[in-house]
């Protein structure tokens, strides 16, 4: 049986995605499944699978149902204990599969372990080190525009970047999959906060490396849209895993953090387009939510969890 399965959802991503597939058929952990799940791309993604890449298992939705789903689909079909998630637009090094399984492996309380991103097309700068998650309902890449030099020791991180990474599919089973309320964006911090609820840890690994284009495998959604379900998703994540206790202690926080991003995006021409996704969000929360619930910790961990939210406040500033 196989260790390690690797899932690579993929939309019109066919100028980055043979270089993706052809970086993981040299990688040193051998027999791993590649599983590729095609969300509906109208260009050549699927004759440029067929014709070169016979090895890969195609998982083809004909549709656009989002990453959420997409993901979800290539976990349930992996045959390994170990999954891996890559985006279409990466390049990873040849050992990257090896190291993130020693990684996960060494972590017994870790459901994810994160490589070490790094610009594709500026390799010696840090793409995503880890998500910080804060009080304010902020999440953001650590390191991100640094020398990746500076980023060289495995390291605890609130969530990791669903793009580049490892997790334990039992895991999935015990706190669910990712939540395809989401659609796009931020399903990955979702997930990871949800494991930090139940206890788990995720984990940032430096030996496993990969280079990240951005946008380049995409949901091909406007901008308008795009910042629609960011903060669509936002309301949505604190709604669903924060207790109501826990949401009233960070009120005034979430308050700053939502009125600093209105500003942020009214001065991009894209606050009225905030302003529907919190209204989305609102809605969303109402109609689909399930409250993340855990008994066996206990308050102790959300005792934690609002600590490192506070910390990550600060973090935001020193980066």
């Amino acid at each position: 049986m196989r260790e390690v399965s690797v899932i690579v959802p993929n939309y019109n991503g066919e100028q980055f995605l043979p270089i993706c597939l052809n970086s993981l058929r040299k990688q040193t952990l051998k027999n791993i499944e590649i599983i590729v799940v095609d969300n509906g791309s109208t260009d050549d993604s699927l004759r440029i699978l067929s014709e070169n890449f016979t090895d890969v298992i195609l998982v083809s939705l004909g549709e656009n149902k989002g990453i959420s789903h997409a993901l979800n689909v290539g976990i349930r079909r992996a045959e390994a204990p170990y999954v891996i998630l890559l985006s279409a637009d990466t390049e990873v090094k040849d050992n990257f599969a090896e190291e993130l399984l020693k990684a996960i492996k060494r972590n017994k309380r870790a459901f994810s372990c994160g490589a070490k991103m790094c610009s594709f097309f500026n390799r010696d700068l840090i793409d995503n080190a880890g998500y910080y998650y804060n009080a304010m309902g902020q999440n953001f890449p650590r390191g991100k525009g640094k020398p990746e030099e500076h980023f060289s020791k495995n390291k605890d991180m609130f969530a990791v970047s669903g793009e580049a990474a490892i997790f334990r599919k039992d895991i999935f089973e015990r706190i669910g999959y990712f939540d395809e309320a989401h659609f796009s964006y931020i399903e990955d911090i979702d997930i990871c906060y949800r494991a930090r609820i139940f206890g788990y840890k995720n984990r940032f690994i430096p030996s496993a490396v990969a280079y990240h284009v951005g946008n380049g495998a995409g949901t091909e959604i406007d901008n308008h849209s795009k910042i629609r379900l960011i903060s669509r998703n936002g309301i949505y994540i604190i709604y669903k895993n924060m207790p109501l206790f826990q949401i009233l202690l960070n009120l005034p926080f979430l308050v700053i953090g939502f009125i600093s991003k209105l500003i942020h995006y009214s001065r991009r021409r894209l606050g009225l387009d905030y302003l529907k996704g919190v209204k989305d969000g609102i809605l969303s929360a109402r109609r689909n939510c399930v409250k993340i619930r855990y008994t066996g910790f206990g308050k102790k961990c959300y005792l934690r969890i609002q600590l490192e939210l506070w910390i990550n406040m600060f973090k935001k500033i020193t980066g």
